[in-house]
């Protein structure tokens, strides 16, 4: 194990406060997103020959905007800092897997806002006033025996 033990460990709902970082899993139909919010930077964060600086946000070793690019992921993805009124403050890193783009921004959101909130008590009001802190429970219906491959479809009958 690494310096952040169990002892320098403290859960607050959903989400854990380690001695370096606040850890929260956000999840939205099969994306994963596990977020990490450093307000100072460890000496040993590096990604290759770059270490973040403060209001960076890092997703599976890249920037953010390298991963989910253009104009309308930028609105979502920084609603909750703004929010909160965080935008410069945190060093946030994230591995996201499964799902396509806007699952994994969802999730991603999810896993953020959680962080947020366990962080401080005013936040958590903030963002379930905005609904960041529900999860989005739908995923997708599976396939049924005899529906010729989909989850619905009745076969056609014949007609004579």
């Amino acid at each position: 194990m690494d310096n952040n033990t169990q002892v320098n460990k403290k859960n607050i709902g959903v989400a854990k406060i380690y001695k370096d970082y606040t850890f929260a899993v956000g999840r939205r139909r099969s994306s994963v997103a596990r977020v990490r919010v450093y307000s100072k930077a460890p000496s040993t964060l590096k990604f290759g020959d770059h270490s973040p600086k403060k209001g960076e946000i890092i997703i599976n070793e890249r920037p953010i905007e390298n991963y989910f690019s253009g104009g309308a992921s930028k609105v979502y993805y920084e609603k909750p800092l703004k929010l909160t009124n965080t935008p410069n403050k945190y060093i946030i890193t994230a591995k996201i897997a499964g799902g396509g783009l806007n699952s994994q921004l969802g999730a991603f959101i999810l896993g953020l806002s959680r962080a947020l909130a366990s962080m401080d008590e005013k936040n958590k009001q903030i963002l379930r006033k905005n609904g960041l802190l529900t999860r989005d429970a739908r995923v997708r219906e599976r396939r049924k025996v005899g529906m010729g491959g989909k989850a619905r479809r009745k076969k056609q009958s014949p007609k004579r």
